[in-house]
């Protein structure tokens, strides 16, 4: 299969590298500090093991799809002959200009290149690139390898054919592409995330509810629905007559509750010192490295689920 280049080897990078190789791409990894490639592979065979566990490498050996994936010190050779580059430099839009220019001039004319931005706007890195019609951002949710999410994010000078074409291979890599019609700030999936978080910070700052009983919230309620529905499909299935329905019934309830919500609430004032407190009670902070891992393989585990179910029951 083509070949894609990642740029940028550390955590986002290397999940990237592991969902192209699992799809069969000829994946090369470069990053300017050659420690972050140096221990990719190595990082890259451990989570291969654990997803061939779970039956998510698409029934191929870890082995196999690791032999995809080659590390370079040289960023000529990492971008020759490729289709696609996936950016994952420091979240600095300097940094993303000059890497972004010098990509440019070493692929192939027909290459798509993408960044794993998830703060900055496309125009603000990718205007005075020559090929500036071909980049585009592609902001995944980590890790990318067991969260197929990805948003597509054009800049005004991207043309359709780039959208289009990034569409179609995250599809072909496995991916569920959320394609904006155009820029901004914080894309869909953190506009949303923002959301929750403020009324999470918001209802704890205010003496209303526990860390505990706010996470409860959305860990044994409405995350439930939320792994295999979203929010229109939900409330379309809330309501006898769907989502019409579901307005004419319930929109009076939130109308009453959305200028309670209006004020912003300092998440990194004294209500932090609250939410550190109880996390630090329940996961102590050396214990943080083995709750990512639970993390990770609590996330593998109900990929592999949803996997089954929508072979079962259909998506």
């Amino acid at each position: 299969m083509p070949k894609v280049a990642i740029v940028g080897s550390g955590f986002i990078g290397r999940g990237w590298a592991i969902s192209f190789a699992r799809a069969g791409h000829e994946v090369a990894m470069w990053d300017h500090l050659p420690e972050a490639t140096a221990g990719a592979r190595d990082y890259i065979a451990g989570v291969l093991g654990d997803l061939a566990d779970n039956d998510l490498l698409r029934g191929q050996k870890p082995e196999d799809v690791l032999a995809r994936i080659s590390t370079t010190p040289d960023l000529a050779q990492a971008l020759n002959g490729v289709v696609y580059v996936q950016e994952n430099t420091p979240e600095n839009r300097d940094i993303k200009r000059d890497i972004f220019a010098r990509i440019d001039g070493l692929v192939p004319a027909d290459a798509v290149i993408a960044s794993s931005t998830s703060a900055l706007l496309p125009s603000t890195f990718t205007d005075h690139v020559k090929g500036r019609h071909r980049c585009i951002v592609v902001h995944p949710i980590n890790p990318p390898y067991l969260i197929p999410a990805a948003e597509v994010v054009p800049a005004p000078w991207t043309s359709p054919e780039t959208v289009e074409r990034t569409r179609e291979f995250l599809i072909s890599a496995g991916h569920a592409p959320l394609v904006m019609k155009r820029e901004l700030d914080g894309f869909i999936m953190n506009r949303m995330q923002g959301a929750l978080l403020e009324e999470a910070f918001r209802l704890v700052a205010d003496g209303y509810a526990t860390v505990e009983d706010v996470d409860a919230g959305i860990r044994e309620g409405l995350a439930l629905r939320w792994s295999f529905m979203g929010p229109f499909e939900t409330i379309d299935l809330n309501a006898p007559g769907g989502v019409r329905d579901y307005v004419d019934r319930y929109q009076s309830i939130y109308s009453n509750i959305f200028p309670q919500m209006l004020r912003r609430v300092d998440w990194g004032g004294e209500v932090l010192g609250t939410v550190e407190a109880d996390r630090r009670r329940a996961v102590p902070r050396e214990k943080l490295v083995d709750r990512q891992v639970w993390r990770d393989r609590r996330l593998m585990a109900l990929a592999a689920h949803k996997k089954k179910s929508d072979e079962e029951f259909g998506k």
